[in-house]
């Protein structure tokens, strides 16, 4: 599995989809060492590196409705809908304790995604060990516009990386992997719109014209993305692993018995590919 990248897009608890299928992955022990996720991508993306299995299936459902994990009290109180002190504290060191060691002897390459605010540019920070300032380039990247405060790291202005690199894959191209596991949130077939929200953001940002630009090209990058992995595929260098049938959730979804649902059409969606996907990455 040398020279080959696994991408995550984001997509808020859409992404417990992608949980099930890296509990597969992690089931045929398919261990690939250069990772790309943004916002949930990414999240999810660190229980695979640390090979806890369900982890991150525990994390998004088991606490999915305690208020200090998701609520619009948070919003009032904190600026984020999300609980960030929560997601970043409580969980990791205590409620689902995360295993930094795994994590940190994996020797993966794990690239997280964010959003320059002031450019509209996509930032990528390369995160070794969360146990120094890692978790600030995942805040910066789950934090989606409206519902979070935008994030100062890096002396940058930062939110939800799904906005300018929704489906991440040109990061590792850059960066010279040659073949690319893809797992999207999104069916056969879709097609993003252009967001109805803009006068909104226009308002709320209106001091991050880069943001507002990058909001209002979302659509265009993201289906442009869809027609490159279309592209690679066709050319043998991409496998993409996808719903296969559209996801009946919200981004903001609490209802458990459907994120249960997902989780599980994630990992059996996977299982009935695992031996096409071993093929290809070993081809």
């Amino acid at each position: 599995m040398e020279n080959t990248s696994l991408i995550l897009e984001g997509g808020g608890m859409r992404g417990v989809y992608s949980a099930g299928v890296l509990d597969l992955l992690l089931d045929r022990n398919i261990d690939i060492k250069y990772c790309v996720g943004v916002s949930a991508g990414a999240c999810n993306c660190v229980s695979y590196i640390s090979k806890q299995k369900k982890r991150n299936y525990r994390v998004n459902i088991n606490y999915i409705k305690d208020k200090r994990y998701l609520s619009f009290s948070n919003l009032i109180k904190t600026g984020s809908a999300f609980g960030m002190d929560m997601l970043f504290d409580l969980i990791p060191n205590e409620l689902e304790p995360f295993d930094h060691k795994t994590f940190i002897e994996s020797n993966a390459k794990f690239i997280v995604g964010t959003t320059n605010c002031e450019t509209g540019l996509p930032e990528f920070y390369n995160i070794k060990d969360f146990n120094t300032d890692g978790y600030d380039a995942l805040k910066a990247s789950i934090s989606l516009p409206l519902v979070a405060k935008v994030i100062n790291y890096d002396n940058k202005n930062l939110l939800d990386g799904g906005i300018a690199a929704p489906i991440p894959i040109k990061k590792a191209i850059d960066d010279g992997i040659e073949k690319h596991v893809v797992i999207l949130t999104q069916h056969k077939g879709y097609r993003k719109s252009k967001t109805k929200m803009m006068p909104l953001i226009k308002r709320a940002y209106k001091d991050h014209q880069g943001l507002i630009n990058a909001m209002e090209n979302r659509y265009k990058v993201y289906n442009e993305t869809l027609d490159l992995l279309d592209k690679l595929e066709a050319e043998g260098k991409c496998f993409v692993i996808r719903p296969s049938a559209p996801l009946e959730v919200s981004r903001f979804e609490k209802n458990k018995e459907k994120l249960d649902a997902i989780y599980n059409q994630g990992y059996k969606d996977a299982e009935k590919i695992a031996e096409e996907l071993v093929k290809f990455l070993e081809s």
